[in-house]
């Protein structure tokens, strides 16, 4: 397995395509993402119960299991628009396969941006229109960004049962991220054969441990996607469950995921450091994920990290309040690779290299515990004053 430089249309068989068409000021905002042939379709969705049209479109256009694209739109999430939204997903949907040439039935839908505002669809239209087979890959991972600085894109590429396969995704998400799931929309290309029910399985199975792993500021987002696309032409005999080529599988879309989830955390809205938390010894895997989760999402930790004070009490705090069960005779911390507290006191440790491992760009916390095998990860950022004027001024 090897990481390469590409695009989301790297994997045989799919073109993309990104424009600015005038939803946004000046910045790119619609985009299309296509296979050639009809792929296996794969997707998880927000659990926020305002669930905004795009979301609701996309999953009865998912139940056959195959797709042969999406249509992506930024600057507005057509979300919490009615019935009038409804309309304009379908719109998309209709307009777009016909630009394309397939079938209104082969294409998603994902719009992502500010709530509450009806799509100009005019505007949408006349983009649409404007979209190539021959368009711009980058460009479509351009245009799924909103407030984020930075495109979050993987591809890797590896051999199966043979066969060369590759592997792509792309990513958008900055703030309001809080999966299960977030402001975040992702997307996953592959030329792998497997069937549209193991897809799925899998990937609801590895979106535990890696988009539902991160947070930026604990909000939920009405708008959240993870779509992957699988189109079988690397040529490789279908994947089947609990075989070698399956374990191969999964671990090439672990490791895109991961990837595109780290990225999104340490991205977050004014965010100036990725901060890791690894729970060992917990009662189970669920337990140390939720307590690195909860350590994470911690506003008090959070500024900790952002003013570079080693305060693991705040740590400590997160870990008691996880509503997982611990004794706290027998937590270690360690932060940015220093032991701080054990056997429940505090530690001494060398001041001057904590400042100097606190000013970093990834801040690591791990945490031992002593209540059985489970392991688990999480990432979120530091919370800045940055992130308050972003968010303060979000509509102006």
């Amino acid at each position: 397995m090897k990481e390469i430089i590409g695009t989301i249309a790297s994997p045989k068989g799919f073109y993309a395509d990104g424009i600015h068409c005038g939803v946004k000021k000046r910045k790119a905002d619609l985009g299309w993402l296509f296979s050639e042939v009809p792929a296996s379709a794969a997707a998880v969705f927000t659990t926020n119960q305002v669930q905004a049209a795009p979301v609701l479109v996309t999953r009865e256009q998912l139940k056959t299991g195959k797709l042969r694209g999406v249509i992506v739109n930024s600057g507005n999430a057509n979300a919490c628009t009615g019935e009038q939204g409804i309309a304009d997903a379908r719109e998309m949907i209709a307009l777009a396969a016909a630009q394309a040439g397939v079938a209104s039935e082969e294409v998603a839908v994902a719009s992502t941006g500010i709530i509450g505002r009806p799509l100009p669809m005019a505007t949408i239209a006349a983009g649409i229109r404007q979209l190539s087979h021959s368009g711009s890959p980058t460009g479509f991972q351009k245009a799924i960004l909103t407030t984020d600085l930075v495109e979050k894109n993987q591809v890797i590429q590896t051999e199966i049962a043979g066969h060369t396969v590759t592997m792509a995704g792309c990513a958008k998400g900055s703030g309001m991220i809080h999966p299960n799931m977030a402001t975040m929309l992702a997307f996953v290309t592959t030329d792998v054969a497997i069937a549209p029910s193991l897809l799925q399985s899998l990937l609801r199975k590895l979106t535990e441990v890696t988009f539902n792993q991160i947070t930026v500021d604990g909000d939920t987002s009405t708008n959240d996607m993870v779509l992957v696309l699988a189109n079988g032409q690397a040529g490789n005999p279908p994947i089947e469950e609990n075989t070698f080529a399956y374990k191969q599988f999964q671990k090439v879309l672990q490791t895109v995921l991961t990837t595109l989830a780290k990225a999104i955390a340490k991205d977050g809205e004014g965010a100036t450091k990725l901060i890791e938390a690894e729970t060992k010894g917990a009662p189970t895997d669920l337990a140390a994920r939720m307590i690195s989760k909860t350590i994470v999402g911690s506003p008090l930790v959070k500024t900790a990290i952002y003013g570079k004070d080693p305060n693991w009490g705040r740590i400590l705090c997160a870990i008691g309040y996880s509503g997982q069960r611990i004794d706290p005779a027998n937590v270690a911390i360690e932060l940015a690779a220093i032991p701080v507290f054990a056997g429940g006191s505090p530690l001494d440790y060398d001041e001057t290299l904590m400042e100097e491992r606190l000013t970093a760009s990834e801040v690591k916390i791990n945490v031992i515990l002593q209540e059985g095998a489970g392991r688990g990860k999480a990432w979120g950022c530091d919370l800045t004053y940055d992130y308050v004027k972003i968010n303060a001024l979000y509509h102006t």
